[in-house]
């Protein structure tokens, strides 16, 4: 089996080439065949005219299979010309990305002016959380992992400092990328020169810091998608380490959801007066004592369509370990669930490692709390979850397993496809890589197979249940660690002070004074 990571690098004309695949393949359709479908369509910014279904080429249309691809079709639009204003024709095709969900691909062609256009738009619908993509190039090979930018979508790469707006949908990849932005940067340079010198200067030191990233002479560099309707994405690799890409949800702001028109607030604060009276409020919490085993609800704001939702809260005691809050929201307006595990207590010193050697098929059924700042690794099933992906979770070593399995393969191949057929665009080789990995996770999930799980937590808020209490368990191997310089920062540790800060903030009142009468003073 030849290894993905020795394919060549495909270059930004690679891409091209499919949207204008797209286009002959649509140019040759029939569309006087028996099968082809006529009606009325209205595109935002073309003109509503009618259009035509035709079968892709290379399709078996009959009637006999039940593939989703014998469905294919390619739509064609009449379509106003925006350079000529003559009428040209813009195609239409939905179709699956591997590891990701569906898309629209839209290839727009004028016979007048010969003016081509292609881009994507997503097919789904806006997802319930915003999503956040990092990823750590540290070879030429990551310069082809493939990228989806939805309109939604900005674009950054950090040590450029360079950041690209929402704006047109692409599908291409880090190379293509970052190649686009230098090529924007360099068409209005000889104007700048002339007119702005200081600009010109400044643009090509950047420019000339993109061109070392493109000839492999920066490495590592980072970049980053941040799509508050959650449909954008960076291809992963099954082998991908630990920090390599980090991938994080996030409940969207107000100004988000506002931006994305899924309203303004003005129902959210009607349903939160209406239900103000049944709904304990945060006074109620703060001068009772939470007891443990009892169920809490407070009133919140769902994340996915932004109406009133309620949050429910019970605080579960571990035994030989601390309090752990479990966190589960139900939103009846859109359907909208989530649950999560918060540890509370003090922030450690020191944080914790902890390696599980699962060997027998009991060991499957061990209590394990993975916290939201703990990376997982199963170096036996190569598999590396970064912190923040899974969130917080309180269940077993079966049911963890069995999450990432569940997750990962529904990105790879369709949510019902358990047979791993994949997609046309799925190269074989890559196919017959995630085919194998998930079937040594499925061995391990069955207890057929030993692995080792490996929990790196920089708060120590991680627990396995231990078998031989109060005895030490032979198969944990617990381990304290200093916390990195990194850790710290992203934790918000540095900055964090406990102990004096009544002083200091008396003295900055005080100084602030101080000011506010000098400047009278001087009035």
């Amino acid at each position: 089996m030849s290894d993905p990571r020795t394919i060549e690098k495909p270059d930004g004309a690679a891409f091209d080439d499919f949207f204008e695949s797209l286009g002959r393949k649509a140019e040759n359709l029939n569309i006087n065949e028996k099968s082809s479908k006529s009606g009325e369509i209205s595109v935002p910014g073309h003109a509503t005219t009618s259009v035509t279904a035709a079968p892709v080429p290379g399709v078996n249309n009959g009637g006999g299979g039940d593939d989703e691809e014998d469905q294919r079709v390619v739509d064609e639009i009449e379509s106003l010309c925006m350079n000529c204003h003559e009428t040209g024709t813009t195609r239409l095709l939905l179709t699956r990305i591997p590891f990701f969900r569906e898309i629209i691909l839209m290839s727009f062609f004028c016979p007048h002016c010969n003016f081509r256009n292609s881009e994507i738009q997503s097919a789904g619908e806006i997802q319930q959380k915003g999503s956040r993509y990092e990823l750590r190039l540290t070879s030429s090979i990551d310069f082809a992992r493939q990228v989806v930018k939805s309109d939604t979508c900005v674009v950054k790469f950090i040590e450029l400092d360079v950041e690209i707006p929402a704006g047109r949908g692409q599908l291409t990849n880090v190379e293509g990328i970052l190649s686009m932005i230098l090529e924007d940067l360099e068409m209005q340079q000889p104007e700048r020169k002339e007119q702005i010198p200081e600009v010109f200067a400044r643009i090509e030191e950047i420019m000339a810091k993109g061109r070392k990233m493109l000839a492999g002479e920066s490495f590592p560099f980072r970049v980053a998608l941040d799509d508050p309707a959650g449909n954008s994405w960076i291809e992963p690799d099954q082998r991908d380490g630990v920090g390599k890409l980090q991938h994080v949800q996030y409940a969207r702001t107000p100004e988000q959801n506002e931006a994305l028109g899924l309203g303004d607030g003005t129902d959210q604060n009607e349903a939160s007066s209406d239900s103000a009276a049944t709904a304990p409020t945060k006074i109620d919490l703060e001068n009772d004592d939470i007891i443990p085993n009892e169920v809490y609800s407070f009133p919140a704001t769902c994340p996915g369509c932004t109406r009133h939702c309620v949050t429910h809260m019970k605080m579960v005691e571990i035994p030989h370990f601390k309090d752990v809050v479990i966190m589960s929201t139900v939103c009846d307006q859109c359907g909208y669930r989530s649950n999560e595990v918060k540890t509370g207590g003090e922030v450690p010193e020191k944080g914790k490692k902890i390696m599980l050697k699962v060997e027998r098929p009991e060991d499957l059924g061990r209590d394990i709390l993975k916290s939201e700042s703990c990376a997982l690794e199963c170096p036996e099933l190569n598999l590396s979850v970064n912190p923040g992906t899974l969130g917080g979770r309180f269940t077993t070593v079966e049911g963890l397993l069995t999450q990432v399995r569940e997750d990962l393969h529904r990105q790879i191949f369709d949510v019902d496809d358990e047979v791993g057929a994949g997609g046309d665009s799925l190269p074989a080789d890559a196919k017959s890589t995630w085919s194998s990995f998930f079937e040594g996770i499925d061995a391990a999930i069955k207890g057929e197979r030993k692995f080792t799980v490996m929990l790196v937590d920089p708060l120590a808020s991680s627990y396995v249940q231990n078998l031989c209490t109060p005895d030490e368990d032979p198969q944990i191997i617990t381990e304290e660690y200093e916390r990195t310089a990194e850790e710290e920062e992203e934790l918000g540790l540095t900055d964090m002070k406990t102990e004096g800060y009544e002083q200091d903030d008396a003295t900055g009142k005080a100084e602030e004074l101080e000011e506010g009468h000098g400047a009278k003073e001087g009035v």
